[in-house]
């Protein structure tokens, strides 16, 4: 334990400091690295390359994400997809729901973060908390959307036909440079509801947060892979993911047209999905057919006695 601390001031007075004081005082503030999330581990890009990120509390330097961390996380995402796909539905809802437990304890810092990149400290609460909503309300959707879209179908032979959903693979996701808890949520949860995993690039204004709810699924029993987060630059990392032979579809969010266009034209080579939607969508439409659209409809013919 520390003992009390003496101090003089100008007057030579000595003045007896409490115990917590003196902790407080002594103590060296532990200032925060903020690294990549790649299957599981908070790493250092390979390039050693960092972007200087001027926020309310200060400078931060964030990792630059390169091609060759691309490609790790990558081949994490497809390690990853192999476990959390596997796993039940229910389960599935269990750890997304601990996601939002995990954020909920943590809240403070979510929104001490936004006010230092300029937000309203009332507009942060709500965005976080908006943010919170959207985990709980997609956990419950795990193991119920699957019941919603599959359907038995009528054939005409001694078939037993019945479509079910699947996901689709890897993921890779682009998002708006802004920062937005509720922007990052809204946009990973649906894909992960679904079953796939996902390759999250995480511009300069969105950087810290993504690394900070990086953490919240370290915590949350997400298998190692299923979410990485890359910080770096939309125009230096898009066009690698949209090419990439390994990634099965990608989500451009609030992008303008022309990385639109530049992305629907690299996703021909192996005919990648490409979903698009306008930046404020997600955040405004919680629906289970956002969790479709990273979804593929497979039908199964069984044969039946006469």
């Amino acid at each position: 334990m520390a003992e009390a601390k003496k101090i003089k001031t100008k007057g030579e007075k000595t003045i007896k400091l409490d115990k917590v004081t003196a902790l407080k005082e002594d103590h060296l503030p532990v200032l925060k690295t903020y690294k990549l999330y790649i299957g599981g581990q908070f790493v250092r890009t390979e390039s050693g390359r960092y972007l200087d990120i001027r926020t309310g509390a200060g400078v931060i330097n964030i990792c630059r994400a390169s091609r060759k961390d691309l490609r790790e996380s990558v081949v994490a995402a497809k390690k990853g997809f192999q476990s959390w796909s596997k796993k039940t539905a229910y389960n599935r809802g269990q750890i997304v729901y601990r996601m939002a437990e995990v954020l909920e304890s943590r809240k403070g810092q979510f929104i001490e973060v936004l006010q230092d990149f300029g937000m309203a400290k009332n507009l942060a609460s709500k965005n976080v908390y908006k943010a919170i909503d959207k985990l709980v309300y997609y956990a419950g959707w795990c193991d119920k959307y699957q019941q919603v879209f599959s359907s038995v179908n009528p054939v005409a032979a001694s078939y037993f036909n019945f479509s079910l959903l699947e996901p689709v693979g890897v993921v890779g996701v682009v998002l708006p440079n802004k920062p937005s808890l509720l922007t990052l949520i809204s946009n990973i949860v649906p894909i992960l509801v679904g079953g796939n995993s996902v390759v999250v690039i995480a511009d300069k204004m969105l950087s810290v947060l993504g690394i900070n709810f990086s953490e919240v699924i370290h915590s949350s029993d997400v298998p190692f892979g299923a979410v990485n987060m890359l910080t770096g630059l939309n125009s230096e990392l898009t066009n690698h993911l949209a090419g990439h032979m390994d990634v099965n579809a990608i989500l451009v969010c609030g992008q303008p047209k022309d990385i639109v266009n530049t992305v629907e034209e690299l996703a021909i080579n192996n005919l990648k999905r490409v979903i698009v939607w306008e930046e404020k969508k997600p955040e405004e439409e919680a629906s289970p057919y956002l969790i479709k659209s990273f979804t593929e409809l497979k039908t199964t013919w069984h044969p039946v006695g006469v």
